[in-house]
């Protein structure tokens, strides 16, 4: 019985580093990049576009504020043009103008359609895939599957860490290091935020 205890808790800590070592390569770097945000230069990428509505779209636009819906038509075409996806609730309606942010990982775009003249301003901003990786580490307009995946593989790594606890419990009595570095492992953090943190 004892074995079979032992048989699976290895089974479940091999099984569980193995689902979660992308994820744990990708915070742990993206860890360090956050952490040394201020001394990696980026670049940022910036597109700006100044478009005029075709005719019949711009036909669209009266009814469309007064309703404050906005029509599938002009929907689809400035997803097209403007090569960028939004949904309707993204659409913030005023008195004269139509605004839409489109914030994303590593980056950000906006619209502004006014409703009298039916001119489009459009700005896309790309700051690169270091960015792009630090967002996903702080979930940062990333979408529900993301928050999902995070919130599985933090359950994932609990797993893992709690397996190998065990684990390390089993074979203490042959390393008699094995708590005295464990217990290392625990006191840096403490230490480092209660003497260094203010």
């Amino acid at each position: 019985m004892k074995h079979l205890v032992i048989g699976t808790l290895r089974q479940w800590h091999w099984i569980s580093s193995a689902l979660c070592l992308a994820g744990m390569l990708l915070f742990a770097v993206t860890g360090i990049t956050l952490n040394h945000a201020a001394g990696i230069e980026s670049q940022p990428q910036v597109r700006t576009l100044e478009l005029q509505l075709p005719d019949e779209l711009s036909a669209l636009l009266p009814v469309a504020a007064e309703q404050e819906v906005f029509p599938a038509p002009l929907h689809d075409w400035l997803q097209t043009t403007l090569a960028v996806r939004f949904g309707q609730d993204a659409i913030e309606w005023s008195a004269d103008e139509i605004y839409v942010g489109m914030p994303r990982p590593g980056g950000d775009a906006w619209l502004a359609l006014d409703l009298q003249a039916g001119e489009v301003f459009f700005e896309d901003t790309d700051r690169g895939w270091i960015a792009y990786a630090n967002d996903l580490h702080k979930g940062r307009h990333s979408g529900t599957a993301w928050s999902w995946f995070i919130d599985i593989f933090a359950g994932v790594c609990v797993i893992f860490s709690l397996t190998g606890l065990l684990l390390l419990r089993r074979q203490a009595r042959n390393r008699p290091s094995t708590w005295p570095v464990t217990g290392l492992g625990l006191l840096i953090p403490v230490l480092i935020a209660l003497l260094f943190i203010h």
